[in-house]
């Protein structure tokens, strides 16, 4: 190695080390009592690992927190068990001492009140036997959210959250089982 790269090396991993972490989630999703609860909280910036703290609040009662194994994510999940609005503070810190952290409310309702009712155009394919929905609350993270076939084009999604936006697409199924590529995503805000 040149031994004028040496200084240039520590130069810039020093800067890397030195940089700020940035939670870049701002907001997470509502949830409903006894229905599954998914959200993440990201980080970017600064050096890994990251060490996640809750530093006030409380997360939803049955709700956990897990770090992700590359310590740039925190993912909460669970099924929550009471009703109420939660207000807590999450923090990271980068390995180089620079840290972020933002509050977060997340309002766990005892019911779904409101319904989602997804309908598409079906397929003219006699090939096709049914049809899969997805939801996701990211646009990316897709969850499927009926695990069969089903032979009408109308699913109705009754778990969606008060104050939530979330994402939907659909796939066709043929007659050997294979799954199609998900449709264009659809925007739902829950009011």
């Amino acid at each position: 190695m040149k031994p004028w790269l040496s200084p240039v090396l520590l130069v810039i991993l020093a800067s890397r080390c030195g940089a700020n972490v940035t939670i870049t989630t701002t907001s997470l999703p509502n949830g409903t009592v006894n229905t599954s609860y998914s959200a993440v909280i990201k980080a970017s910036g600064g050096c890994t690992p990251y060490k996640w703290t809750l530093t006030s609040g409380a997360l939803p009662a049955r709700v956990t927190a897990k770090v992700s194994s590359t310590t740039t994510s925190l993912t909460l999940a669970g099924t929550p068990t009471t009703a109420a609005t939660y207000s807590f503070t999450e923090k990271v810190t980068g390995c180089g001492g620079g840290t972020s952290q933002v509050s977060y409310k997340v309002v766990i309702q005892a019911t779904a009140n409101h319904v989602v009712d997804l309908s598409w155009k079906a397929s003219t394919s006699t090939d096709v036997v049914g049809y899969n929905a997805y939801r996701s609350l990211d646009g990316a993270t897709w969850k499927k959210i009926n695990a069969s076939t089903i032979a009408s084009t109308l699913y109705s999604d009754s778990t969606v959250a008060n104050s939530t936006t979330y994402y939907y697409a659909a796939t066709a199924v043929d007659i050997y089982g294979k799954e199609s590529s998900k449709t264009a995503s659809i925007k739902a805000v829950v009011p």
